[in-house]
């Protein structure tokens, strides 16, 4: 007992040294991970990769170089790195049942760099949860979208890979229609000049594509004409918004009416 109370000082003072160590080791290696992580950027950056291949491989090597810092503080205090990995690999099953949503996620991120269904900056509609929004991250695991009302959402890439999704940003133009409901005693002839001089008059319409007025539809209590016209995107809802309004003007300065929905009840009377 005499000889284990004498050595506790030297322990005790031989365990401090380790975790003092550790911890100094601990602040530099997250120091050169922060360097690293910067190097490989601006690597990227200079060969001009895409924002979310950046993003992307930014999330990976932290992961990776974290989980790297970690088994080497774990060696520094006698645990053996081979043991660590053996024991490991025989709970492999466990293991793989328990992140087998993160390895999805880990798999679909790739698949999304690789077949590039969308970018960051792009405006996707997702089928799995209804989503929608602008993509401002695409991490390991996860894909951050920006909605219209400045909401933040998180999908996992797994689901995204999996799962259809609407691109509406893509293409470098897009097509708008709008819906015109007309009475049936409106001047039709009228009607359609008028919504083309609309047209006609709209700077940002693309003049290289169709601008069409058409009947759409003989509803029951109206006519709809479909107003139609193309818009790049960055002018889409500013033109569709200017085009509705000023076809909504020009009618009325016109005399015709936009018609109302309406519903008509016939009532059978009984013998009184």
């Amino acid at each position: 007992m005499k000889e284990l109370l004498s050595q506790i000082p030297e322990k005790a003072f031989g365990l401090g040294m380790r975790v003092l160590l550790a911890v100094v080791f601990f602040l530099i290696g997250v120091q050169l991970i922060k360097l690293i992580r910067r190097i490989v950027k601006k690597s990227m950056v200079r060969a001009n990769a895409e924002i979310g291949a950046v993003q992307f491989a930014d999330s990976f090597v932290k992961a990776s170089l974290y989980v790297l810092l970690a088994m080497m503080l774990a060696s520094s205090f006698g645990l053996d790195a081979a043991s660590i990995v053996a024991v490991l690999g025989s709970a492999g099953v466990a293991i793989g049942l328990a992140v087998q949503g993160s390895l999805s996620n880990l798999a679909g991120g790739v698949l999304i760099l690789a077949l590039k269904p969308f970018k960051v900056g792009d405006y996707i509609k997702e089928s799995y949860s209804g989503q929608e929004g602008t993509v401002t991250e695409i991490q390991i695991f996860y894909t951050k979208l920006l909605t219209p009302d400045n909401q933040t959402v998180i999908l996992p890439n797994g689901n995204l890979a999996n799962n259809s999704l609407v691109n509406v940003t893509m293409q470098e133009v897009r097509r708008m229609d709008i819906k015109v409901r007309i009475p049936y005693e409106a001047d039709l002839r009228a009607a359609k000049e008028i919504l083309m001089q609309v047209l006609e008059e709209e700077k940002a319409v693309e003049t290289e594509r169709d601008r069409l007025v058409f009947v759409d539809e003989l509803a029951a209590s109206c006519v709809v004409l479909n107003v139609r016209c193309w818009f790049r995107q960055e002018d889409f809802w500013q033109g569709k918004w200017r085009v509705a309004e000023n076809c909504k003007l020009a009618l009325d300065a016109n005399g015709i009416k936009i018609a109302h929905e309406q519903l008509d009840v016939h009532l059978s009377g009984g013998d009184s």
